[in-house]
């Protein structure tokens, strides 16, 4: 399943959702992405300002990837 995310809320709204839905708990969702309990909180509050290989590691905890779309094609030369 695709999600768009275009906010920190949006992505901390997604995180949530899929922890849920794999039945765990954010101290379980923390140790197995290798993050404190308390960067869990705050992706799932929205927090603009997180680390983002911290995101990187939550999101593969749980099974996501990033994807970035629709950037222009000169983009990775800048």
């Amino acid at each position: 399943m695709t999600t768009i995310i275009d906010t920190p809320t949006s992505l901390g709204q997604a995180a949530r959702t899929a922890r849920r839905q794999l039945g765990l708990t954010q101290p379980q969702l923390a140790l197995a992405a290798g993050v404190g309990v308390r960067f869990i909180v705050e992706l799932e509050a929205g927090k603009p300002t997180l680390r983002l290989e911290n995101v990187l590691r939550v999101l593969h905890a749980l099974g996501g990837i990033l994807v970035v779309d629709a950037l222009p094609s000169g983009a990775e030369k800048q």
